[in-house]
């Protein structure tokens, strides 16, 4: 069965590149998957990981807010988000992304709050452009770089090359960390 918030966000994607009278090939193309791989994601059949919304926003020339709610960012000269009150995201189970800056026009960097559970499986790994810098809040979060796997604890922090493929999970309980992703 489909998680309707994903169902939601493959709808809006399809929607809006039909509207900028994009094919679903040349998306697929500018994000460096598939066809198949891509039009699965957008019929909504899979489950479209954080990091290939944000690329696809990007072949779309849109900020992945208007992805993640239907709704485009408005804010130019700043933009507060209150605790708790950043657009949720729910891509996996026992894994949540809150988006924090998500009504700031034209960002370069993405914030977000990323909650996980512990599971007996390491995470599927991603690679997506810019730079990426994790801190950990709460918790103990292991994060797989490439073939180096790191222990951080709360306050520990890492900043890498998130081409190469990586991915985080929660030791020992629920974890949360602060991720920001530079898009440029």
């Amino acid at each position: 069965m489909v998680n309707k918030q994903i169902q939601q966000i493959a709808d809006r994607i399809k929607y809006l590149r039909d509207i900028l009278d994009i094919p679903a090939v040349t998306v697929a193309e500018k994000i460096g998957i598939s066809a198949g791989e891509y039009n699965a994601y957008e019929s909504g059949a899979a489950d479209i990981p954080i990091s290939v919304i944000y690329n696809i926003a990007g072949a779309l020339g849109i900020d992945a807010t208007e992805l993640l709610t239907g709704e485009a960012p408005r804010m130019e000269a700043y933009s507060v988000t209150r605790k708790g009150k950043g657009i949720g995201v729910e891509r996996y189970e026992g894994y949540a992304f809150e988006a924090l800056a998500y009504n700031f026009k034209d960002k370069n960097k993405e914030p977000m709050i990323v909650t996980i559970s512990p599971s007996e499986e390491k995470p599927k790994l991603v690679t997506h452009g810019g730079q990426e810098f994790n801190i950990v809040l709460e918790g103990t979060v292991g994060v797989i770089i490439g073939s180096r796997e790191i222990i951080l604890n709360e306050g520990d922090s890492v900043y890498f090359n998130p081409a190469i493929p990586h991915g985080q999970y929660a030791i020992g309980g629920t974890a949360k960390f602060l991720t920001v992703i530079d898009k440029e």
